[in-house]
């Protein structure tokens, strides 16, 4: 009888902890590397998980590679094979904490909060810093956040060949509701 009751406890001590948490399973994160008078090089990926503990400000990502969609096939082929090698690194993972996040001070008006963490792509974990606009409304918390990346600074290598129509920067848009 006693180990059923440290089970039970266990079991609604675990369901309390993940209460805590608020998590959307189909974020977005949308990439940008075009250059000017070249084909758009943009795609988007809508099956980002995003997780985020109110109560400790901590808030992480993750985004599989081979998830986003371009809108030329042979594009999302070389992004996958010649770029991300997604079959060797199949996620994006991003960790950080919002700095002065109060839950209670949002409300429906987008609030600015600054996001400290680190982006691990591609085998390597860059420090990103970047502004979210994060506001309260009937089903949960948005956040909308832009940035950029270089991708050199992943060790993403573009070739010679396409050098001019493909921008070592990468702008970078999430957006995500969270429950």
């Amino acid at each position: 009888m006693k180990n059923y009751l440290i089970i039970a406890m266990i079991l609604v001590s675990g369901w309390t902890i993940a209460q805590d948490k608020m998590i959307c399973k189909t974020g977005n994160i949308t990439f940008e590397a075009s250059v000017p008078s070249f084909e758009e090089v943009k795609a988007t990926n809508t099956n980002v998980t995003v997780v985020l503990n109110p109560k400790t400000a901590e808030i992480a990502s993750l985004a599989l590679v081979k998830g986003f969609r371009f809108k030329v096939a042979l594009m999302e082929e070389h992004f996958n094979e010649n770029y991300m090698e997604s079959d060797r690194y199949p996620k994006a993972l991003f960790k950080g904490k919002i700095e002065n996040f109060n839950v209670d001070s949002l409300n429906e008006t987008p609030k600015n909060f600054t996001i400290n963490g680190k982006l691990e792509l591609h085998g390597k974990t860059v420090a990103v810093k970047t502004i979210a606009k994060m506001s309260q409304s009937g089903s949960g918390i948005t956040l909308v956040s832009d940035f950029s990346v270089n991708a050199s600074d992943f060790d993403i290598s573009i070739p010679a060949v396409v050098k001019k129509k493909v921008s070592n920067k990468i702008n970078i848009h999430v957006d995500a509701l969270l429950k």
